[in-house]
């Protein structure tokens, strides 16, 4: 499975429904300031309200084993 960067797939996934950065805040329920660091790979996220945005598509954060 390919890794890629959680700020990749979030702001791909955003783009690929159609919505901005304000709507996916608005629909997930968490701050559009969060929204932003995350879209730029801020460290220091808290992974509930990760988990909280990415049940929008159906996805969650979990662990996997470093190769």
């Amino acid at each position: 499975m390919e890794r890629t960067k959680l700020s990749e797939v979030v702001k791909g996934l955003r783009k690929e429904y159609g919505l901005t950065q304000e709507d996916l805040a608005m629909k997930s329920g968490v701050g559009l300031c969060f929204v932003r660091n995350l879209e730029q790979g801020k460290p220091s996220l808290r992974m509930d309200k990760v988990n909280q945005l990415l049940d929008l598509f159906n996805y969650e954060l979990s662990a996997i084993r470093k190769a």
